[in-house]
């Protein structure tokens, strides 16, 4: 079996030496589909950035043994810069470069490879402003890809998206996971987060970590969301949050 993707060890994380989110402990296999349930201000954005090298942990240990990217939320205050799909997804190659450099064939192309995997070859030279809200979280995830992420974070990825867009980035995300891409998912949607490979759950601390069926139980999801639970349909076991929880860390 490969080297864990990502391991935590006994750490705690925090700003000016106050934790914010403590007792992680946890191994994620390479190729996994996680998804890091957490209220708001529960440490889900504090843990990506402590994966990003971002922050250094106050206590224990967080490596992380590939490379990492992040995929933003799409953000609206940036749409009206004029760049292309293809721009904003060459993007990815310039941490990789020096400072003088600008991107070449050889980016551009790795750059349309991206495209291509994540079904936007013919949106190429779209306005990245101009296309809706599921291409432009597509678009964002070409950009890991072009930086040669192995390793992929995403921050609610789904807010905002119809019903459509959300069953294709489920799907590729799906696929990114069987091409070896580890990828965390900061989501709200508990429903959604128990269909995939392994469920890591924070509220200042962590709650649980492991598969789905093991790892989400009710007294589980209480303790994560301090009570505010409706049951799912047919799943007695598991609730999901009301709609109005859903806003960001």
């Amino acid at each position: 079996m490969d080297a864990a993707a990502v391991i935590a060890a006994h750490a705690a994380l925090g700003y000016g030496g106050k934790s914010v989110l403590d007792g992680l402990e946890f191994e994620i296999p390479p190729g996994s589909r996680v998804g890091v349930l957490g209220p708001n201000g529960g440490g889900k954005t504090t843990l990506f950035r402590a994966l990003l090298g971002e922050i250094s942990p106050l206590a224990g240990s967080l490596e992380v043994t590939a490379s990492i990217s992040t995929v933003a939320q799409t953000d609206r205050s940036r749409l009206d810069y004029p760049v292309s799909a293809l721009d904003v997804a060459v993007m990815g190659s310039l941490a990789g470069m020096p400072w003088w450099k600008r991107p070449g064939r050889a980016e551009k192309r790795r750059a349309s490879e991206a495209l291509e995997k994540v079904g936007l070859t013919e949106q190429a030279k779209s306005s990245f402003g101009d296309l809706s809200g599921g291409q432009r979280q597509r678009v964002l995830i070409a950009r890991a890809l072009t930086a040669e992420a192995e390793i992929l974070l995403m921050d609610e990825p789904f807010t905002g998206l119809d019903n459509k867009s959300e069953a294709r980035l489920e799907s590729l995300i799906d696929e990114l996971a069987r091409s070896g891409q580890t990828v965390m998912i900061a989501t709200h949607e508990v429903e959604q987060a128990s269909r995939w490979d392994l469920v890591l759950c924070l509220n200042r601390t962590q709650i649980s970590f492991g598969r789905p069926e093991e790892a989400l139980s009710k007294p589980v999801l209480e303790a994560t969301y301090g009570g505010h639970i409706v049951e799912i349909p047919g799943q007695p076991d598991l609730g999901v949050l009301p709609a109005h929880h859903h806003h960001h860390d």
